[in-house]
């Protein structure tokens, strides 16, 4: 699992399930820490790697929000069908930052998730 801090858990749900098809795997609020426990599965992901959106909650967090990498892309999302996929995501309004290249490795592009976070959408060779 791997956390990404995030503004709002709400927004950040419309986003990642709403637009990119995540599944919500888990939403519990912890009343001794004020926040929620969500957790989200990227599509074609069954029991593989999850996302945990964890709500910036103090200065120092809020200034990692969108930008966790120094501008570099953070998170993968492996696909099995890279086009359906790219068009899918443009039609929901996500915006690309890189258009699609193919690689050694597969067919990659670069687009921004709500708050700026750079993110590869890639479809391995094989």
């Amino acid at each position: 699992m791997v956390s990404l801090v995030v503004r709002d858990y709400d927004e950040a749900l419309a986003f990642y399930v709403g637009k990119l098809g995540f599944t919500l795997v888990e939403d519990s609020f912890v009343p001794e820490q004020n926040k929620r426990w969500v957790v989200l599965e990227p599509p074609g992901a069954a029991g593989g790697a999850k996302l945990l959106l964890a709500r910036g909650a103090n200065p120092e967090q809020e200034s990692r929000i969108g930008n966790q990498t120094g501008g570099r892309v953070f998170l993968f999302l492996y696909t099995d069908d890279f086009w359906r996929d790219f068009k899918d995501y443009k039609a929901q309004g996500v915006e690309f930052v890189r258009e699609p290249s193919e690689a050694p490795y597969g067919t990659v592009a670069v687009f921004k998730d709500l708050y700026g976070t750079l993110w590869d959408l890639v479809q391995l060779k094989g």
